[in-house]
């Protein structure tokens, strides 16, 4: 019998050391429960995550930067009406701002060619993507965005 726990030792070692990696303090636990439909992971808050989450094909990133508004479209009216407009950013890379003007203020008189700021959500589409929850959010259980144009807050 102690020869074979003598090779069992090696393997009950790794063993050990497994279950303090992974149970010891400071160890991350996944919550219980389900999972939320669009989880906000954790990103640099710079304009580079917008950048690889598109590359990554990734969505539910939290971002944030600034753009040039390219082209302002027609507000989404169907269901919570959003303010849209394309924002070019500093790596040319184009994204869709979905501002759902139900929650927040809208931008008056935005223009192609108007500076943008943006902290919000970023959703992957082979379009260049979506960012949206660029507001609070009225239930309190979400992350508040918000939009920076001409030294005004929209939130």
């Amino acid at each position: 019998m102690p020869s074979m726990l003598r090779s069992l030792r090696p393997l009950l070692l790794l063993a050990a050391i497994a279950a303090a990696y992974f149970l010891g303090p400071g160890a991350q636990r996944a919550p219980l429960g389900p999972r939320e439909e669009h989880p906000v992971e954790a990103a640099d808050a710079g304009q580079d995550a917008v950048v690889g989450a598109f590359l990554a094909h990734r969505s539910g990133v939290a971002v944030q930067g600034h753009g040039r508004v390219e082209r302002v479209l027609r507000d989404d009216r169907k269901g919570s009406r959003h303010q849209r407009f394309v924002l070019r950013l500093d790596s040319g890379q184009t994204v869709l701002v979905a501002h759902n003007i139900d929650v927040a203020s809208r931008i008056p008189e935005l223009r192609a060619g108007d500076e943008v700021a943006f902290k919000g959500v970023y959703e992957w589409n082979d379009r260049g993507g979506v960012i949206h929850w660029t507001h609070h959010d009225p239930a309190g259980r979400h992350p508040g965005g918000w939009l920076r144009h001409e030294g005004s807050l929209y939130r």
